[in-house]
């Protein structure tokens, strides 16, 4: 790998995600940041399960219609061989090219039909899938207003631009940190209000919150409270992921890394009393589950674990890999649950009841009743959650 590629892949730091997220706000169509090669080095907004699942030979790696057009400062928009919508745009600095933004990835209206064109059978066959798992991944796709697309066309423009220029800065090797950071304030806050009066339709109703938070953080920056700022930006991702209302499956790796954020905040909070552990192998975590099934359960493991131990206590989240399916563990080292609530875990007055039956019925909704919660164990030594999920792609709602 040449300096310059290392350097592109050094600035996907804890944050990057939260510089853009007055940005990203303004709208829900996929959008990655990938190297020259066509290795995606970051989702800001996730590809359809279709273009990752099924038209990708491997989920970190663009499809062959991406990979077809990866030449030297090359922008495109076009469409695939299903007729899905993609964006291409150049990272560039002193005229070369050291990746790419890639996005959309949805139908125009004009070209919804071509869906309803693909040969289900043919491809699960081709592909080794379940027909069912396919036709869901179609359906699943966005259809977009032109008008749309051209502003999450600005968004991604504007993105490789201002990584372009963070990029410019590493190689400069010059400490410019903070004037960059009130440019880039000032150009981020300039194209929001340019987006907001082109199409007020893509903004929602978190998008004040969530600058706010930014702003914040930025002032912690500003005064080097540097564990304030990573908090808020924390803070800020735990609330953009939380406030999605899709009805689609998220990967067990991008649940991993919300839990890591609200464990680090747990972490800061109670100190040297909270220890964690997450170990999840890479071949689990792009198998799907119900986002914010997971999380419940280890706020739990804290509340009635952790928070009343006087010496550490400490959560380990880990997953085993059956033929069928995947068990996920949330064990901690606590005095076990009280009688009284595991008494109350079958009774609506009951909050960690209620906590543990959303997450229980949610699992069986969609892999059916045999995926329901387990407490595996629980007793003077710690408490053990087991969440298990089905491996195969053709696992189905009831």
């Amino acid at each position: 790998m040449d300096n310059h590629r290392k350097t592109l892949k050094n600035l996907i730091d804890p944050t990057i995600y939260s510089r853009y997220s007055g940005l990203l706000s303004l709208s829900n169509i996929s959008l990655q940041l990938i190297d020259t090669d066509g290795d995606i080095l970051l989702e800001f907004n996730p590809s359809p399960d279709f273009c990752k699942l099924i038209c990708q030979n491997n989920e970190t790696r663009v499809c062959s219609d991406y990979l077809s057009k990866l030449k030297p400062g090359q922008r495109d928009r076009f469409a695939c061989g299903y007729g899905l919508t993609n964006i291409l745009l150049p990272v560039e600095i002193n005229g070369e090219t050291l990746g790419y933004i890639t996005g959309a990835q949805v139908y125009l209206p004009d070209s919804e039909y071509q869906k309803y064109l693909i040969n289900i059978m043919a491809m699960a066959k081709d592909k080794k899938l379940e027909p069912e798992f396919i036709a869901k991944a179609i359906a699943a796709i966005k259809t977009v207003e032109e008008n749309k697309v051209d502003v999450h066309e600005q968004l991604c423009n504007h993105i490789a631009k201002n990584i372009s220029y963070d990029f410019s800065q590493s190689v400069h090797s010059t400490d410019k940190a903070i004037a960059r950071l009130s440019i880039e304030k000032e150009m981020l806050e300039k194209k929001i209000i340019d987006l907001e009066a082109k199409n007020m339709s893509l903004v929602i109703n978190p998008h004040f919150l969530f600058n706010t938070l930014n702003s914040i953080a930025r002032i912690a920056y500003f005064e080097k409270s540097h564990t304030t700022e990573e908090l808020i930006y924390c803070l800020s991702d735990l609330l953009r992921y939380n406030l999605k209302q899709d009805d689609e499956l998220h990967t067990i790796g991008a649940e991993m890394d919300n839990i890591e954020k609200y464990l680090y905040i747990q972490k800061v909070r109670f100190k040297n009393r909270l220890e964690y552990e997450i170990d999840i192998a890479d071949d689990i975590k792009h198998h799907r589950i119900p986002n914010m099934v997971i999380q419940p359960i280890v706020e739990n493991a804290i509340i009635h674990g952790i928070s009343t131990k006087r010496d550490a206590g400490k959560i380990k989240i880990y997953a085993e890999k059956y033929k069928d399916h995947i068990n996920i563990y949330v064990s901690d080292n606590g005095n076990g649950f009280p009688k009284e609530v595991l008494q109350g875990l079958q009774q609506s007055q009951s909050k960690l009841g209620i906590g543990f039956r959303s997450s229980d019925s949610r699992l069986k909704r969609y892999f059916g009743e045999a995926y329901g919660l387990k407490i595996a164990k629980s007793d003077y030594s710690g408490s053990t959650v087991t969440i298990p999920i089905p491996t195969k792609p053709n696992a189905r709602r009831s």
